[in-house]
């Protein structure tokens, strides 16, 4: 199943950094694309630019996302909407925990299960989940972040075993560090905050692109229809996951005492 098999793509996360342009990648290979986001401004430039179909959704808002999706035939969709914080669960506020399991978790879960099965009816269809290698990996920080995208993980592998014997593909795509603004949205989202977070984390790195996520999307796709490119984990050369640390033993307050 190429992309000459499908005709409909729908993207979360589709108003900037990855899920734009995943958009433009699609439409580009003549796919008609519904693009799911909450911020309109940004939409209504993408659907402009692409002639992709703009719906500006709350992903958390299940009732909302059911009255835009479920009269849509979808052949290939790309759960790319995602959220993070910084800190560990010790830092964490309640707020923090549900935005990440809602909007991480929970709304790639009632996509899905709107989705999946016209998929299954007519044995055609593709899952792409944009997961992380915190997903797999553990290292200091973003604990929420690293649960949800394991999450995201499972379900990626689970999902082939509840559509078995039907044409449907699952592909989870698992990047390291992608020139976002995820980093400065956790910085606080404002012109100088997404000037501080370039600096620091991508400022002399060679990170990925969007461009690079797009193109091992397009790789998966495009594959043959009886081939299921089943995980693509995509670091920068110059990253390596991981890291083993033995630390000392920290006193108790009451012993320093």
């Amino acid at each position: 199943m190429s992309f000459s098999d499908y005709t409909t793509a729908l993207v979360t996360g589709a108003s900037a950094g990855m899920g734009a342009a995943i958009v433009e990648r699609l439409a580009k290979r003549g796919l008609t694309v519904h693009a799911l986001a909450r911020n309109e401004e940004r939409l209504a430039d993408l659907a402009q630019r692409t002639g992709a179909v703009p719906h500006v959704v709350d992903l958390t808002n299940t009732r909302q996302l059911t009255e835009h999706v479920e009269e849509l035939d979808v052949d290939v969709l790309v759960n790319c909407a995602g959220v993070s914080r910084t800190g560990n669960i010790l830092d964490s506020s309640e707020h923090d925990i549900d935005e990440l399991v809602d909007v991480n978790l929970r709304g790639l879960l009632q996509l899905t299960r709107l989705v999946l099965p016209g998929m299954v009816s007519r044995d055609l269809g593709h899952v792409v989940n944009i997961s992380s290698i915190a997903g797999i990996y553990n290292f200091y920080g973003h604990t929420v972040y690293h649960a949800t995208k394991a999450a995201v993980h499972q379900i990626s592998r689970q999902l082939r075993n509840d559509t078995v014997g039907r044409r449907i593909r699952v592909t989870e795509i698992c990047p390291g560090r992608v020139e976002t603004e995820i980093f400065g949205r956790n910085m606080g989202g404002t012109p100088e905050a997404m000037k501080e977070a370039w600096k620091t984390y991508y400022e002399g790195y060679e990170s990925l692109t969007t461009d690079d996520m797009v193109n091992a999307l397009d790789y998966a796709i495009d594959t043959p229809r009886h081939v299921n490119i089943g995980m693509l984990e995509i670091m920068p050369t110059l990253q390596v996951p991981g890291g083993l640390v033995f630390d000392r033993r920290q006193p108790a307050i009451e012993e320093v005492e």
